[in-house]
């Protein structure tokens, strides 16, 4: 094991020792030494300007690249960031340099809505590094492009062009992108981009969710009335099912929202979508939800790390506001689950991922129980976020 490994391995094991006064933590340190040596292994893909890891087949070992303009191309050096960040390794910053300059062009890419992802993910986590001009400026312009996407009349952004289902399609996922809006507002003083961010959240609030506090995958807006026409789904089970992965979105969500703007509401909504989802009866024990909470096939169906991870970075967030430990005990069960070898890839396993078990989009069933970018950078960040209490 390398020098930095070495480092790495002792940071892991203090930090899930600490905190136990929620919970009882048992830590196996097997495990931790097979996620030290996953996190050595994102260093070793070589720079591909066209090509960013997205997920793999651990069967033939075949990964998938994708250009700048896929909506999950941020994330790997958004991990590269996070791990800088762990570790204070300078090598996972130097990557981090080399790779980033080939998702700049994506500040002009208006086609989509998913500007959050593939730039905040990305330039943000490096300007909180590093607070370079350049970045800021990256960032900006990015904000700037996805204000494009906003319709008055319907008080949203649309999340997806030529969709015949659909005239404006807004998803649950689409909050995760209005991040990109406050920070700018932040960075430039001008309140434009958080009221933007603001409406959005406010209509998703308004129509997105149901009686239990679960939450639609796909609602579809009439873009003369500004109504909405239909609710839907895309990646779930069915429509009136709950898509593990939407509720952690929302929830998610709704807290940074409540981050910048201290509406109760979004909190109020957060906490309610929170307590559907670690509380539902369908949930496994070790907290790694099945990819739908109503898949007929429950238990005989695919986990979705990425959900969990997703959630448990929420809720430590929720956590830091409203010292509720139902938050900190799902949060901790999550990384300890994920950070085991039932879902950590096994170290003889070559390619740029941390986590297996990932269910992607299983409407298209495309990337079902795989390791997939996305999970990993929100389990990093719960790390992180884990470290910060």
């Amino acid at each position: 094991m390398t020098k930095y490994s070495n480092i790495l391995f002792t940071f892991v094991l203090i930090l899930f020792n600490s905190n136990c006064q929620a919970q009882n933590n048992v830590y196996n340190a097997t495990a931790n030494k097979e996620l030290n040596n996953r996190f050595v292994m994102l260093l070793e893909t070589p720079i591909d300007s066209v090509g960013f890891p997205r997920s793999m087949s651990v069967k033939t070992g075949v990964i998938k690249k994708v250009p700048s303009k896929d909506w999950t191309s941020g994330f790997y050096v958004g991990n590269l960031w996070q791990l800088y960040t762990l570790t204070n390794d300078s090598k996972y910053k130097e990557s981090a340099e080399k790779w980033i300059p080939f998702l700049e062009i994506e500040k002009f890419n208006g086609g989509t809505h998913d500007m959050g992802f593939k730039i905040y993910c990305s330039f943000g986590k490096g300007y909180e590094i590093n607070h370079s001009e350049e970045y800021k400026k990256v960032i900006i312009k990015s904000a700037n492009t996805l204000c494009t996407r906003f319709n008055k009349k319907i008080g949203s952004i649309k999340s997806w062009d030529n969709r015949d289902k659909w005239d404006f399609p807004v998803i649950i996922d689409n909050m995760m992108n209005l991040e990109l809006l406050f920070e700018t507002s932040k960075l430039t003083g001008d309140d434009s981009y958080r009221k933007i961010a603001i409406q959005h959240a406010n209509t998703t609030l308004k129509n997105h969710f149901r009686k239990d506090n679960s939450c639609y995958h796909v609602v579809g807006y009439d873009t003369i009335t500004g109504k909405v026409k239909s609710k839907n789904t895309h990646q779930g089970y069915s429509d009136d099912s709950s898509w593990a992965r939407g509720q952690s979105w929302a929830v998610y969500g709704f807290t940074m929202s409540y981050r910048y703007t201290k509406d109760k509401a979004y909190l109020k909504q957060a906490e309610a979508t929170a307590q559907f989802f670690i509380n539902h009866k369908n949930m496994p024990e070790d907290g790694i939800p099945y990819w739908d909470f109503n898949a007929p096939t429950i238990p005989n169906t695919t986990r979705d790390a990425s959900a969990a991870a997703i959630m448990a970075s929420a809720l430590l967030e929720l956590y830091g506001f409203t010292k509720k430990l139902d938050y900190l005990n799902y949060s901790n069960k999550v990384i300890r689950s994920l950070s085991s070898d039932k879902y950590v890839l096994n170290e003889s396993v070559s390619g740029p991922f941390i986590l297996d078990r990932t269910t992607g989009d299983w409407s298209k069933k495309a990337e079902l129980d795989e390791p997939i970018i996305y999970a990993d950078y929100y389990f990093l960040e719960s790390i992180i976020r884990k470290q910060s209490l």
